[in-house]
C-alpha cells in the first residue's frame, strides 16, 4: 500500500494542471435551471478522454462514465447544476469564469456542486490505472438536484437497472467525512375565501386573514421540536405566500403558504402533515387543505420522472464499514483522524441511503456554508488532493468487506 500511495500523489501532482483546467472549464459552463446539458457534455468529453469504459447521457438527462465490471459497485455522485446568480450587480467578477484570489476560486458551482467533479473523473481514472479499483464496477453519476434532491439518482437507479452498494456524494464537507444529515418535506397550505370588491369587503370572506393564524402557529413550533443527539433539530419555515383575487382591489379569495420544513429522526411526513392542520382553526377546517408536492418538471431530454418531495433524514452509524473505510483513507493519506460529521443543508443522500437504503458517505472540498452565496468559492488545493481520496477509497473499503 506504502507504493501505491506513492504512485498516487505522483500522478495526480502530474494530473494537477489538467485537473484544474478542467474545473475552470466547466465552472465556466452555465447550467442553472436543471439544464446540465452543456456542462454534461464536457464532462463526458474529459471521461472520454481519460478513457473510461463506457460514457454517456442517462435518459433523465444526467451524464454517466462507468470504469471496470467487478462484483461490487460504488458511484461517486456529484450533482453538476447550479442556483442562479441572483442580482448580477452584486457580482464583482463574472460569476461563471469567477477569479482566482490567495488559492480560493471564487464562481458560481465552484462549492455547490461542481468542487468535486475534476477529483471524482480523475480519482477514477487514477484508481483503474494503479490496479485500486480491481473488483469494482465504478460509475460516475453528474445529475441535476438543486431543486430536487435525489431525483436525477432515483431515475438512473430505477430507468438505467443500477443499483450501486455504496455511494460518495461530493458536496462541501471541508474535506471530512460526513455521514448524514436532517431530511426535508415540502408542503404547501391552501385555503380559500370568497371574492368581493374591497368597498364592500364585509361581503367578501378575506383568504389571507384566514391564513393567518397558521402562519403566526408556525413561527412558535420549533419551541417543541425534539433535537437528535447526532442531526439537531428540525426546522420549519414559511418560505412563500401568494394570494388570488380578481384585482387589488378585491378581497382574495385564495390564500397559498409554501413550507419547507426540515425534518430529524423521529419527525415524519406524516407527523409534520397532522402538526399544520393542527392549527386550522377548527370553524375553517373545510376550507382549508394541506398538499403533497411532487417534482414533475421535464429535464433538458423532456423526460419526465415523477417524484415525491419528501427526503428523509439519513445517517450511517459512526461503526458502518464505509465510514470507517472513509475515515481510514484521511488517515492514510493525511493523517486525519476526526469524527465523520454531518450536512446542515440537504443532498441525493436523503434518497440513496434515506430511501434506497444503500450506504453512503460525504466527501467534498470546500465549507458548505458560502454554498449559493455571492461569494460561493473552494480551495483549489482540495480541489486536487481529493482526487486521491476518491481514488484510494475503493481499494481501502476492501478491508472492510
Amino acid at each position: 500500500m506504502k507504493e501505491k500511495i506513492e504512485q498516487l500523489n505522483k500522478r495526480v501532482a502530474e494530473a494537477e494542471a489538467d485537473i484544474i483546467s478542467f474545473f475552470r472549464q466547466i465552472v465556466a459552463i452555465p447550467s442553472m435551471e436543471s439544464d446540465i446539458e452543456a456542462v454534461g457534455k464536457r464532462i463526458g468529453e474529459e471521461m472520454t478522454k481519460l478513457g473510461f469504459d463506457e460514457v454517456y447521457v442517462d435518459k433523465y438527462g444526467s451524464i454517466v462514465g462507468r470504469i471496470g465490471d467487478g462484483p461490487k459497485t460504488i458511484l461517486f455522485d456529484s450533482h453538476i447544476d447550479t442556483v442562479g446568480i441572483g442580482d448580477p450587480g452584486q457580482w464583482e467578477w463574472d460569476p461563471f469564469e469567477g477569479k482566482v484570489e490567495n488559492g480560493l476560486l471564487y464562481a458560481r458551482g465552484a462549492l455547490d456542486e461542481k468542487n468535486s467533479t475534476p477529483g471524482m473523473v480523475y480519482g477514477m481514472a487514477i484508481a483503474r490505472d494503479l490496479g485500486l479499483l480491481d473488483g469494482y464496477t465504478a460509475y460516475y453519476l453528474g445529475n441535476i438536484e438543486e431543486w430536487c434532491d435525489g431525483i436525477g439518482c432515483q431515475a438512473f437507479l430505477e430507468w438505467e437497472n443500477v443499483k450501486p452498494d455504496f455511494v460518495v456524494i461530493g458536496e462541501p464537507t471541508k474535506m471530512n467525512v460526513y455521514r448524514g444529515h436532517k431530511g426535508r418535506v415540502e408542503l404547501e397550505v391552501v385555503c380559500k375565501g370568497k371574492s368581493a370588491h374591497a368597498a364592500s369587503n364585509y361581503m367578501g370572506d378575506n383568504a389571507i386573514y384566514k391564513m393567518l393564524p397558521v402562519i403566526a402557529g408556525i413561527s412558535q413550533m420549533e419551541k417543541d421540536f425534539v433535537p437528535d443527539e447526532f442531526l439537531g433539530q428540525g426546522r420549519i419555515t414559511v418560505s412563500q405566500i401568494s394570494s388570488v383575487s380578481p384585482s387589488v382591489n378585491a378581497v382574495p379569495d385564495e390564500c397559498r403558504i409554501f413550507i419547507d420544513r426540515r425534518v430529524t429522526f423521529g419527525e415524519t411526513k406524516e407527523s409534520v402533515i397532522a402538526a399544520i392542520e393542527a392549527l386550522i382553526p377548527e370553524e375553517y377546517k373545510d376550507d382549508f387543505q394541506v398538499l403533497e408536492l411532487v417534482y414533475d418538471e421535464p429535464s433538458h431530454t423532456g423526460a419526465v420522472f415523477e417524484y415525491e418531495k419528501y427526503f428523509p433524514a439519513w445517517a450511517l452509524e459512526p461503526d458502518h464499514p464505509f465510514v470507517l473505510a472513509g475515515k481510514d483513507v484521511m488517515k492514510t493519506l493525511w493523517d486525519r483522524d476526526i469524527p465523520a460529521g454531518k450536512w446542515d443543508f440537504s443532498t441525493n443522500g436523503n434518497y440513496w441511503r434515506g430511501k434506497a437504503g444503500i450506504p453512503s458517505i460525504g466527501f467534498g472540498p470546500g465549507d458548505e456554508i458560502y454554498a449559493h452565496a455571492v461569494n460561493e468559492h473552494v480551495p483549489l488545493a482540495e480541489v486536487v488532493e481529493a482526487t486521491k481520496f476518491y481514488a484510494l477509497l475503493p481499494a481501502i473499503l476492501r478491508k472492510y468487506l
